[in-house]
C-alpha cells in the first residue's frame, strides 16, 4: 500500500493539482494483461498422427514429463489388421512457476496400422472440423465469457525412419488437412539413422512437400528489433524442420549423472542432446518460443477460413429452402414472405436485446471495478 500511496503522490504538485507532464500510467498494460493470462491459464491442443510403433507417447511423455498412457493396451498385430482410426483425448493440467497450462493431447491409434489406409485421415478431418464448428456455436451464443477453446492449435506428423522419403499415404493425410491445422513433421527413431541419413532424409522430405505443394507450418520471421542469440535459435530451428527426434522415459546413468536415453550396446543415445537429436529443438519450438504463434494461427487463419466456408454454405443453403418456397407456395408467396419477413424482424429484435445484455454486463463488471477501487482507496485513507 505504500508504494501505492507513493505512486499516487508523486503525481500530484504540493497544492494538490495534478502535474501537467507527469505519466499517465498506460506503461502498466503490458503487467495488468499477464497478470490476467497468468491467472486465467492457458490452453493448448496438440494431436499426434502416424502408425503404430513410431514412439508417439514415449515423445509426448518425453516433452512434457508426464505419463499420459499408463493404462493403454498394447494390441497384437492381428487385431490392428481390420483396425479403424480412432480419435484417443487425454487433458492434463500442468503448472511451472505459477503459470499453468491445460494440454489436451490427440492419440489417433489405428492410423497406418490396417492393410487400406485409403481414407485414414477422414476421421481425423471431421474430428477437427467438429472442434471448429463447436467453437462457431459457442462464440454466436449468448454465454461467451466461459468458451473452452479445443480448437486443434498443432499436428505433430510422424514420418518413419526407414523409407525414402514420403509415402502416399504421408502426401495424401497432408494435403487434406493442411489448410486446417498446423502441421509439423517429425522424423521418428532418429536414433536408428546415422547423421548424413538423416540429412539426407530431411532434404527429401522438404523436396517432396514443395513438389506436392503441401503447406506445412512456416515459422515466422523475427522482428528486426530481436537480439542475436534469438535470431539465431531461430534459424536453427528452421533448419531443423522436419524434427528428426527419438523419445525415452528411461533414466541412465553416465559418467556419474543421470539423463533420460537410450541404452545400446554400443553406447547410450540421450534424449536431450542435441548431437543426438532434434528432442531439445523440437520442445523449445513447441512450449518456449511458437506455442503462442501456433495458436495465432490456428484462430486468424485456419479457424476463419472454416468460418467463411461454414456462413458461405448457410447462406447458400438459406437462398435455396428461399427459392424452393417461392415455387412451392406459387400465388400464396406474398404471405409467406410476409411471415419470412416477420422472423427476421423477430431475430433482429433478439440479436439486440443481446447486445444491451452483454453492454449491461459490462457496465456491471466496471461499476464492480469502480467499487473496489474505492474500496481501496478508503483502506488508505483510513
Amino acid at each position: 500500500m505504500t508504494a501505492f500511496m507513493q505512486r499516487n503522490e508523486s503525481s500530484f504538485l504540493a497544492n494538490g493539482a495534478m502535474k501537467p507532464y507527469g505519466e499517465i500510467g498506460f506503461a502498466t498494460l503490458p503487467e495488468q494483461v499477464h497478470r490476467k493470462s497468468v491467472k486465467k491459464g492457458f490452453d493448448f491442443t496438440l494431436i499426434v498422427v502416424g502408425e503404430t510403433g513410431l514412439g508417439k507417447s514415449t515423445l509426448i511423455n518425453s516433452l512434457f514429463l508426464t505419463d499420459l498412457y499408463k493404462d493403454r493396451k498394447i494390441l497384437s498385430v492381428e487385431e490392428r489388421v481390420d483396425r479403424t482410426v480412432d480419435i484417443e483425448k487425454t487433458t492434463i493440467d500442468i503448472e511451472e512457476k505459477g503459470v499453468k497450462l491445460r494440454l489436451t493431447v490427440i492419440d489417433t491409434p489405428g492410423f497406418g496400422d490396417a492393410i487400406n489406409c485409403e481414407e485414414n485421415w477422414k476421421t481425423i478431418e471431421r474430428y477437427i472440423d467438429e472442434q471448429f464448428n463447436q467453437f462457431f456455436k459457442d462464440e454466436s451464443g449468448l454465454n461467451r465469457k466461459n468458451i473452452i477453446d479445443n480448437r486443434v492449435h498443432c499436428c505433430l506428423y510422424f514420418i518413419p525412419p526407414y523409407g525414402h522419403g514420403l509415402r502416399q499415404l504421408d502426401v495424401e493425410f497432408m494435403k487434406r488437412l493442411h489448410s486446417k491445422v498446423n502441421i509439423v513433421p517429425i522424423i521418428a527413431k532418429a536414433d536408428t539413422l546415422t547423421p548424413i541419413e538423416v540429412r539426407k532424409l530431411k532434404d527429401t522430405i522438404l523436396r517432396e512437400v514443395e513438389e506436392q505443394q503441401i503447406k506445412i507450418y512456416q515459422l515466422p520471421e523475427c522482428d528486426s528489433d530481436e537480439d542475436e542469440e534469438f535470431k539465431q535459435q531461430d534459424k536453427e530451428l528452421k533448419e531443423s524442420i522436419p524434427f528428426a527426434v527419438i523419445g525415452s522415459t528411461q533414466i541412465v546413468e553416465i559418467n556419474g549423472r543421470k539423463v533420460r536415453g537410450r541404452l545400446y550396446p554400443w553406447g547410450i543415445v540421450e534424449v536431450e542432446n542435441p548431437k543426438h537429436s532434434d528432442f531439445l529443438k523440437l520442445r523449445t519450438f513447441l512450449i518456449s518460443t511458437h506455442m503462442q504463434d501456433l495458436k495465432d494461427v490456428t484462430r486468424d487463419v485456419h479457424y476463419e477460413n472454416y468460418r467463411a466456408q461454414y456462413i458461405t454454405k448457410i447462406s447458400q443453403q438459406a437462398a435455396r429452402e428461399r427459392n424452393k418456397l417461392r415455387r412451392d407456395s406459387g400465388p400464396n408467396f406474398e404471405a409467406v414472405a410476409e411471415t419470412d419477413r416477420l422472423l427476421q424482424q423477430k431475430e433482429e429484435e433478439i440479436r439486440k436485446m443481446q447486445d444491451m445484455l452483454q453492454q449491461m454486463q459490462q457496465k456491471l463488471r466496471a461499476a464492480g471495478t469502480e467499487e473496489g477501487q474505492k474500496e481501496e482507496a478508503r483502506e488508505l485513507n483510513f
